[in-house]
């Protein structure tokens, strides 16, 4: 549903879906890469950190995208998207380093 939100919105189309779908993916995608980085947490503190890191990387981006004059929606989607992926790649990496450094001490 999120995916699908943010194809609408990157196609301009004229869907009323369009508007919903956009926000859940502006909420959902972050909050999952954040819930992915929070992997020790309790599931309801997880919960609670990953939705409300989730509005502040979009409050920044819009902040940092109205600050500069370059206010668009589909900038802003790109750039959540991309903070989204980043944090996930950072997350992977971690994972994938941890596991390495653990098999070289046994």
């Amino acid at each position: 549903m999120g995916g699908l939100g943010a194809v609408l919105a990157l196609v301009d189309s004229g869907s009323p879906l369009r508007g919903p779908f956009t926000l859940f993916f502006l909420l959902a995608m972050p909050a999952g890469a954040i819930a992915a980085a929070l992997r020790g947490l309790d599931p309801f503190g997880r919960t609670v950190a990953a939705v409300a890191g989730a509005v502040v990387v979009d409050m920044l981006v819009a902040q940092g995208m109205l600050a500069v004059h370059r206010w668009s929606v589909l900038g802003g989607i790109v750039a959540v998207t991309a903070i989204s992926v980043l944090i996930l790649l950072l997350v992977v990496v971690r994972r994938l380093r941890g596991r390495t450094s653990r098999r070289r001490t046994d």
